[in-house]
């Protein structure tokens, strides 16, 4: 068995790199926060990422079946709600009641 500075050496080396490694992101992140590059990123990127979840999602959608209908309504619903409310958790919800509703009951195989 190790003796006792063996262990509190141990203890004190963990939490100094566990200080570190959780400090850091913090220290990186303060000079980017007035680039340029940062901020039309921050303007830009919410809707290319949903942009690409929306591609992720239907890429295999067999658009020959009917249940295919499933989620391209759903996704109509969640568009038409978001422009007529502008509220991301109504759409989200709306479009996700929509979809599971359509998917279980209409479309179930």
């Amino acid at each position: 068995m190790p003796d006792a500075r063996y262990a509190v050496a141990a203890v004190l080396v963990t939490a100094a790199v566990t200080w570190a490694l959780r400090a850091l992101p913090f220290a990186a992140l303060a000079p980017l926060r007035e680039s340029a590059t940062v901020q039309y990123l921050s303007t830009r990127m919410p809707a290319g990422v949903m942009v690409i979840l929306v591609v992720y999602c239907l890429r295999d959608l067999p658009l020959t079946q009917p249940r295919a209908l499933a989620p391209l309504v759903a996704l109509a619903v969640t568009v038409g709600l978001h422009l007529w409310r502008r509220n991301a958790l109504l759409s989200i919800l709306g479009g996700t009641a929509v979809h599971v509703a359509l998917a279980s009951a209409v479309f179930a195989a």
